[in-house]
């Protein structure tokens, strides 16, 4: 029985394969910045999932994780290559709209912008946050060089910022905590 290696030595001269085969770019390139921040974003939801009480985002986490493994299939894909590997489309936006509605539904309303860190679960939450809106910002980036990412996927980790807030929100409440705002009470009255 032949054992599998999991590295191949290939990207040692600090340059990589695009998805697609045709030609290698260097690990510095804005691709493999953008890929790599989709990577780090699926990694701090796990993280996030793996401490989340809230039975909706045990389901829904692991789905978005596989949402984002498709996006950076796409990513990688080389230009010409591309359609064969589309990403995600405007049903996984909604479908994210409809799971930031369910998440929305039992939570107050806020008066300011809220200070992580009311419970852990919601603080991993908030970590996973703030990478996936670099990953946002990569993909941008890489979308003004590359025009032929589609439009959907950028607005899928745009939207998907907004469900990590409101997740952060859903578990802080499950654990029974308000949320602590920016301002501190006195400077609100």
């Amino acid at each position: 029985m032949s054992k599998t290696s999991f590295y191949t030595g290939k990207g040692d001269s600090g340059d990589t394969a695009r998805l697609g085969g045709q030609g290698r770019v260097h690990k510095s390139d804005a691709l493999i910045e953008a890929v790599g921040a989709v990577d780090e974003a699926t990694s701090a939801i796990g993280w996030a999932r793996s401490l989340c009480r809230s039975s909706i985002l045990q389901e829904r986490l692991p789905v978005v994780q596989r949402h984002l493994y498709r996006l950076m299939s796409h990513l990688s894909a080389t230009p010409e290559t591309r359609d064969t590997y589309a990403g995600v489309g405007e049903d996984e936006v909604a479908w994210l709209e409809s799971a930031i509605a369910i998440l929305e539904a039992d939570l107050p309303a806020l008066t300011d912008f809220v200070i992580p860190g009311d419970s852990r679960p919601g603080a991993a939450l908030h970590v996973a946050r703030t990478v996936v809106r670099r990953a946002e910002r990569r993909i941008v980036a890489l979308a003004e060089a590359e025009a032929s990412l589609r439009a959907p996927n950028t607005a899928y980790v745009n939207r998907l910022s907004s469900l990590m807030f409101v997740a952060a929100l859903e578990e802080d409440r499950l654990a029974g905590r308000s949320p602590h705002l920016a301002k501190e009470q006195s400077d609100i009255e």
